[in-house]
């Protein structure tokens, strides 16, 4: 029977170990292990060991390995058990070990979907750029369960939403000049939405934003539409031209009073 004949540390890794046994044909290197492999099978010099003794200790080293490699990426960052399993695979490691290595993960308290899910919602806060929709959406795609999701979502109540929501209509606000009341509202209302807040909380916070435009404001945007709509419609005429002139601004959100003073002061101009 093969026997162990030496025992020496990596060079570059001080915790792992090269194994060399004699299996009657002198000495020669075997294999490695982590240092918690040699512990756990007492690998030391005069220690016999077979074919059976070798398959189990090639398959907690791979454990061992895959382990590693996931505190590695873990010492970036929280990660989800989904993360770490998508990271082992490409690292074409065999779904047994991935179990028993996320298990131990969760044995020694380096994985918590809760854990993570939470701090994950809290630096989203931070952020204030997202609504809790798009929250949900980006934990459930990090395979975060729906119970959790909702415990974690718990950090990030109404209140808090409508505030965001409204910083974001405010921002909105501040960079739109040239459309009309009702447009700007609607805008408003699809921006937020795709920032994934509620219409409860979009209603909220459009309710405490100004979204009135003065006379002379509203007057103005209808103009610039209305500029921007000639280039397109120049090449028709008279009641066409007016026809489709008035569709173009209505669609904007102009009310038809204001679109007919447009055109009447336009035509006497002409």
């Amino acid at each position: 029977m093969p026997q162990i004949t030496k025992v020496t540390s990596q060079k570059k890794r001080k915790d792992r170990y090269n194994i060399y046994i004699d299996d009657g044909k002198g000495e020669k290197y075997a294999f490695s292990v982590d240092e918690e492999v040699l512990l756990k099978f007492n690998l030391k010099k005069g220690k016999d060991i077979d074919e059976f003794d070798l398959a189990d200790i090639q398959y907690y080293d791979d454990i061992q390995k895959a382990f590693t490699y996931a505190l590695n990426y873990l010492s970036h960052r929280m990660r989800s058990e989904l993360e770490i399993r998508s990271y082992l695979k490409k690292k074409e490691i065999d779904d047994p070990i991935i179990q028993e290595a996320v298990y131990k993960l969760y044995n020694y308290k380096y994985l918590d979907d809760l854990a993570f899910a939470q701090a994950f919602v809290r630096t989203q806060i931070n952020g204030g750029n997202k609504g809790p929709l798009t929250i949900k959406l980006e934990l459930k795609e990090k395979g975060i369960n729906e119970k959790i999701i909702e415990q974690a979502l718990l950090q990030y109540p109404f209140e808090i939403q409508e505030e965001h929501a409204r910083k974001l209509a405010e921002k909105s606000i501040a960079k739109e000049k040239g459309i009309s009341e009702r447009a700007l509202k609607q805008k408003l209302e699809q921006t937020l939405l795709r920032k994934g807040f509620s219409m409860e909380a979009i209603t909220e916070s459009l309710q405490n934003v100004s979204l009135e435009k003065g006379d002379d404001e509203e007057w103005y945007s209808l103009c610039h539409q209305a500029e921007k709509a000639h280039r397109r419609l120049q090449k028709y005429t008279g009641f066409e031209y007016e026809q489709r002139m008035k569709q173009a601004l209505f669609r904007k959100g102009f009310p038809i009073d204001s679109i007919e003073r447009y055109l009447a002061e336009k035509k006497e101009l002409s």
